[in-house]
């Protein structure tokens, strides 16, 4: 059950909730202080591990690998092969297929083929380049296209739709075919993949990782182990980032680490260089997605067939799960009365494709706004109008998975960011002066997102707190989200100290540990604080119930009056400090700590049927970007951005405004800077600061204006807030449409081939294609 707010009137006290409370370890982060693995005091006689892997291969078959000099190199204490390993060899999440150390089968550039572990982290990377191999390189198929050729694939396809789509193409007098790639991104954390492992007195492993599932590292360090559950601990503080990086595939890293551990007897610590970490770790799943639309004279999307290609890499990881929800997003806001919806889930021999925030959604709401650019190119009709005429309304409120759209706000969202930014003056505006300029060019975009709330596996939408009320009236709160610099534990601070009346100050909060808080899910499909924030409110509230049970026992006070706030306990009879109340329970033998548990309501997804309601609620937002683009570089300039986004009832409205503008810069750099590039053996060429480009404070737009949306959610989460972590992301594909805007004011009514990201390579591209248009 959904635990209760309190009866007390905001008018008459000050609530932690819904404030702009700065983020915990704010101080700690600016001034260098907030400890992180790496920055950890190491135990007496840590080692140290480095991966080895083939550099010449990408594909093939190992005969032997000579290790003899790395054993023999300048402290060097053990390599670890995959015969070290007593238990299970694979830290796949999902079917399998991921070696922890693999043994004759090379499937991608960087798989890991042996670990060295030596007294210092320089001597262990130094030594993994002394090993010799001997082999059969086979050509390693890079493309989606190339293995949709050859028919390889991870996973089965997957699709459904709805309506009769070949009789509406039938009958349908207009149509269009269309084509979108999509690059894919590195995660880029400012932290790497890090695992500090310390070996227990009885085969017992604590293990500091820095992961988004804490529960997962357990669950794969205690197979490879062959040790329970129970034996493996792991603990994870704070992470420097994560963005779904860290959701998975963590958990190779943390195996490793307590491998080394296990073999050796003592704490054993890896962490990736940067380079290591952009070759061994997976990125955002590129895809290519062909569609064909029907359309009517008002431009109204009559039918709807679309196609995603995804590159998985080499393995399934979390393939499955993203790539579902490409599907569930690749309506966006918008009805498609008849539509089919097809996955294809193609193996290639590059590194396995995972977790990225957004989750597969950025991919399929990409291709929907490329979809309306494309239809308002078609009938000449402004793109903004197009939009609003294919949203969701009455009678047109069922998506394609068969969830009726109940909480839809966007006409007055949009409504509202179109007259703020004002959107018709300034596309006017770019209008003006595109007539004027033949080499600079202006584009104008303002997309809507909707976003599904809630994991698409079920059995994940649950979460466990732990609440300690300590005796002088402090309270001590756990709970199994992880926090990456998103602001979670702050919010579930707040949550427990309005729970309790008490300054947030009265409450710490502890690193996320598996004894604690057991299976618990990934911090994930921003669902962190809906899921551990009502948790966390459901231990408190069963703590409150104790503390009034007893204040009434001791003072005969109706039950009803008892209000806690300010720090103190009010009731009909007089009031007490909570520290007094705490102290007083404690000497009354009342137990003053819980365990909560939450688990998300009125969700539920039939996948073979494809049918059910897979999310509890939509998060809303939308975002107008104007850029200027030239048209003899390929260069791009974002000049303004505004956006208003829908977090129900803010919990933190500041680091809210944070996640949104952090967000969207990202999806930005996904969008326009961010590309990733192998050569033809397979090799990542891009794999560092220097040849791979994320955003930075320049390409921030000098106009960046963010309003929260007023209102709370309609559905019953925690204080009414609605989860922030992953939608805005999606905001930055008005940027995209924006680029498509000035290249498509070349050559009106000429659809331009622009592909994500919109690198100026890409842009001249677009504008050599239209230019050949014009002649």
């Amino acid at each position: 059950m959904n635990a209760p707010e309190s009866e007390t009137s905001e008018a008459a006290v000050e609530r932690a909730v819904h404030r702009s409370t700065p983020h915990d370890s704010a101080v700690l982060h600016v001034t260098g202080r907030a400890v992180y693995i790496d920055d950890m005091v190491e135990p007496t006689g840590t080692l140290h591990l480095a991966p080895g892997f083939c550099p010449d291969m990408a594909r093939g078959r190992i005969r032997d690998i000579d290790l003899s000099r790395v054993r023999q190199a300048p402290g060097v204490v053990a390599v670890l092969t995959a015969a070290d390993i007593p238990g299970r060899n694979d830290w796949s999440t999902s079917i399998g297929g991921d070696p922890i150390i693999a043994e004759n089968e090379v499937e991608f550039w960087g798989e890991v083929l042996f670990c060295v572990v030596a007294e210092t982290r320089d001597a262990a990377r130094r030594a993994t380049r002394l090993a010799l191999f001997e082999g059969e390189a086979e050509p390693p198929v890079l493309t989606a296209e190339e293995a949709k050729a050859k028919g390889l694939r991870v996973l089965d396809d997957y699709g459904y739709g709805r309506g009769d789509v070949a009789r509406s193409f039938a009958s349908a007098q207009r149509r269009f075919d269309g084509v979108i790639r999509n690059g894919g991104q590195e995660h880029f954390y400012l932290e790497g993949q890090v695992a500090l492992a310390i070996p227990g007195e009885t085969g017992d492993m604590h293990v500091y990782s820095s992961t988004q599932h804490p529960s997962e590292v357990q669950h794969c360090v205690a197979h490879m182990l062959g040790v329970p559950n129970a034996m493996v601990t792991v603990e994870v503080r704070r992470m420097g980032g994560g963005f779904g990086g860290k959701e998975s595939q963590a958990s190779q890293w943390a195996c490793l680490a307590a491998l080394g551990a296990r073999v050796t007897g003592r704490p054993c610590k890896l962490r990736l260089d940067r380079d290591d970490d952009m070759v061994m770790t997976g990125k955002r799943h590129d895809m290519t997605t062909a569609f064909s639309v029907a359309y009517d004279s008002s431009g109204k999307i009559l039918a709807a067939d679309i196609d995603f290609m995804a590159r998985c890499g080499y393995s399934a990881d979390l393939s499955g799960g993203v790539n579902d929800r490409t599907l569930f997003h690749a309506d966006n806001a918008y009805f498609y009365p008849n539509v089919a919806l097809k996955s294809e889930r193609l193996k290639t021999n590059t590194v396995t494709n995972t977790a990225f925030r957004g989750f597969g959604g950025p991919q399929g709401i990409l291709a929907a706004e490329r979809i309306m650019d494309t239809l308002a190119i078609v009938t000449g009709i402004d793109p903004l109008e197009i939009r609003k005429r294919n949203f969701y309304g009455p009678g047109r409120d069922v998506t394609p998975y068969g969830q009726k759209v109940e909480d839809n706000i966007l006409p007055e969202l949009i409504a509202d960011l179109e007259r703020s930014c004002d959107y018709a003056k300034r596309r006017q505006e770019c209008r003006a002066f595109n007539s004027k300029n033949r080499i600079l060019r202006k584009g104008i975009a303002l997309t809507p997102i909707k976003f599904g709330i809630a994991f698409t596996l079920t059995h994940l939408n649950q979460a466990g707190a732990l609440v300690h009320v300590y005796a002088d009236g402090s309270v001590h709160l756990n709970h199994g989200g992880t926090e990456m610099g998103q602001g979670l534990n702050t919010k579930v601070a707040q949550v427990a100290a309005d729970a309790f009346g008490l300054p947030l100050e009265r409450v710490r909060i502890t690193a996320t540990n598996t004894s604690k808080v057991p299976n618990t899910s990934a911090t994930a499909a921003s669902s962190g604080s809906d899921l551990n924030g009502m948790a966390a409110l459901a231990a408190c509230n069963e703590i409150k119930e104790r503390m009034v049970a007893h204040l009434v026992s001791t003072t005969n006070a109706a039950p009803e009056s008892v209000v806690f706030a300010d720090g103190r306990v009010s009731h009909t009879g007089g009031s007490l400090s909570f520290a007094d109340l705490a102290k007083s329970c404690y000497e009354g033998r009342v137990q003053l700590s819980a365990a909560g548990f939450y688990s998300t309501p009125k969700i539920h997804w039939d996948r073979q049927k494809a049918e059910g309601r897979p999310f509890l609620y939509f998060a809303y937002g939308a975002a107008c970007a104007e850029v200027t683009i030239d048209t003899m570089t390929g260069e791009m300039k974002v000049d303004r951005v505004d956006i208003l986004h829908d977090c129900g009832r803010s919990l933190n409205p500041a680091i809210d405004i944070g996640q949104i503008e952090g967000a969207f810069v990202q999806g930005m750099g996904w969008l326009t800077t961010e590309e990733l590039v192998w050569d033809d053996k397979g090799r990542l060429a891009t794999h560092a600061p220097s040849t791979y480009k994320i955003p930075t404070a320049s390409d921030v737009p000098a106009i960046f204006n963010t309003r929260l949306w007023d209102g709370d959610n309609r559905e019953e989460t925690i204080h009414s807030s609605k989860a922030v972590g992953e939608p805005p992301l999606m905001l930055a594909c008005s940027v995209f449409s924006a680029i498509f805007d000035a290249v498509a004011s070349l050559k009106p009514g000429v659809v331009p081939p622009l592909d994500a990201p919109a690198t100026p390579e890409s842009i001249m591209r677009a504008v050599a294609f239209m230019r050949r248009s014009e002649a």
